[in-house]
């Protein structure tokens, strides 16, 4: 099975870090691309080929994950509020088959990093459809990790061995969802 990697934002964050936390600086492009690489290794590790691209165009990220014939796309991302209450994981897909894994990647993240559970959310097109699930062709999800905006969370965030339990987590929710024949 092939699965392409998609940590959210620009490499180096520039020009876009995607969300940073006011207080400590940390950017969700950094934690992403920390967290894709890992899941990379450990999908690897469990057989699979994997594709990783962090990239400011969106419009680059799916069309070579459609070239290249990915079974799963999966792209990483740290949430954002304008406070600092919200908080937790949720993880977005737009087809049956992604709701599935969604869920499969959603019950590891909760089980191992006891974060609050926001849930599986579907992107509908026209209301909050995500340009990534819209315009892949394979089983596609968005993964919320925590709120980087959120002070427990950040600390989740911002640590190199929660980092790790992250990607640990989100292979298991891969290896899951493969474990039930799709």
């Amino acid at each position: 099975m092939k699965v392409f990697i998609n940590p959210g934002h620009a490499p180096n964050g520039n020009p876009d870090p995607g969300a940073v936390n006011s207080s400590t600086g940390l950017r969700e492009s950094d934690v992403a691309v920390i967290i894709g690489n890992n899941l990379d290794a450990y999908l690897r590790d469990a057989g699979y080929e994997t594709k990783v691209l962090q990239s400011d165009s969106l419009e680059k990220i799916c069309e070579t994950a459609n070239e290249w014939g990915a079974d799963l796309f999966i792209s990483i991302h740290c949430n954002s509020a304008g406070n600092n209450l919200a908080r937790g994981t949720e993880v977005w897909y737009q087809s049956d088959a992604g709701a599935k894994l969604a869920q499969c990647v959603d019950n590891q993240i909760i089980n191992s990093l006891h974060t609050v559970d926001r849930g599986i959310k579907e992107a509908v097109p026209g209301q909050c459809g995500l340009y990534v699930l819209k315009n892949t062709n394979m089983t596609a999800v968005l993964v919320e990790t925590a709120f980087i905006s959120n002070p427990d969370d950040e600390k989740l965030l911002g640590a190199t061995n929660y980092q790790i339990e992250f990607a640990r987590a989100i292979a298991r929710g891969v290896t899951d969802y493969g474990s039930t024949g799709n």
